[in-house]
């Protein structure tokens, strides 16, 4: 396995993230494990998750994704061989949101207990918070950093100005954000690539795209809105049944039978092969899924077929 080094961290990561937002979701604890087990044994070592994650299914409070991962490193063990990236900020409770230093020792204590860890290798705004001025938050991950409970830090759905406005005051002795999580793919390329891409290039911020398969709609299931019906992300796809979403699909089926492949491998190699992007996020709800994955780190696409992939997805 060929890691990445994160940014300028001192973290080095697998090609690809799994992505823990299906854990408590579509996914049950046990499969869940299953799913942990495959692609640590696998080779890869990042996880990603986040304190809210699922709340918002019904019943569910928050943190089960963080409590299911917690319980699967008390029974395999190992804590040291795994990088685990988990996030806050996003709306917990009423009183429990935002990036204020006050707010984070409650939440980084409550997802600690949650993963049943000392610390957190990768700890994440998971969106910005203008009430916050961005020294007060660094300050606050400062003290974590200097108490033991957080290695590094990133960012997740920052503009690039607030980006570089975070990054221009952590030159005066503060953490820096070393990652950023943006929303990235074959059909989501305009947010990102207008202004993002470049300053994560000249200021060394690693990449972790989320939604990397546009909530399954790059792995060519959905074709029309009968595929949508009863699918727990059906609302989310809906919106890339157009003529441009076919487009990319069309493109990724010819190249993938180039190499007897599956178009969401395409997909997914497409993006580690991008400059910027450290690793993709996928998320996986069955073992077959997990493989298929995975085996995208073993896909090198070339450059006529990259650029092939770039016309066709081109915004």
């Amino acid at each position: 396995m060929h890691y990445r080094k994160l940014g300028s961290s001192s973290l080095n990561v697998s090609p690809i993230c799994l992505g823990g937002n299906v854990f408590g979701w579509t996914v049950p604890e046990r499969q869940s494990f299953k799913l942990l087990d495959g692609f640590i044994d696998s080779g890869f070592n990042f996880i990603d998750t986040a304190d809210m994650y699922s709340r918002w299914v019904q019943d569910n409070r928050g943190g089960e994704s963080e409590t299911i991962i917690g319980n699967w490193l008390k029974k395999r063990g190992g804590r040291d061989k795994v990088i685990i990236a988990t996030k806050f900020g996003m709306e917990m409770a009423p009183n429990k949101v935002g990036l204020s230093p006050e707010y984070m020792m409650q939440a980084v204590e409550d997802s600690l207990r949650r993963l049943q860890t000392d610390y957190i290798d990768l700890y994440q705004s998971h969106k910005d918070d203008e009430n916050t001025p961005v020294t007060a938050t660094l300050e606050g991950y400062q003290r974590l950093i200097e108490q033991g409970k957080v290695r590094e830090i990133g960012a997740s759905n920052f503009s690039a100005t607030r980006l570089q406005e975070a990054l221009d005051a952590s030159d005066n002795g503060l953490p820096r954000y070393q990652s950023l999580q943006p929303l990235y793919s074959l059909v989501e390329r305009n947010e990102y690539e207008t202004e993002m891409e470049e300053l994560c290039r000249k200021e060394n911020v690693g990449v972790i795209s989320y939604f990397s398969l546009a909530s399954g709609f790059l792995t060519g299931k959905y074709r029309n809105e009968q595929d949508l019906s009863g699918r727990a992300r059906g609302p989310a796809v809906q919106k890339y049944l157009n003529a441009d979403g076919f487009r990319v699909i069309s493109t990724l089926n010819e190249i993938a039978e180039q190499y007897d492949s599956k178009i969401g491998q395409v997909a997914v190699a497409w993006l580690m092969a991008r400059p910027s992007v450290t690793a993709p996020i996928v998320s996986a709800t069955n073992m077959e899924q997990l493989q298929e994955l995975l085996d995208s780190a073993e896909l090198s696409l070339g450059e006529e077929n990259i650029n092939k992939i770039d016309k066709a997805s081109a915004f």
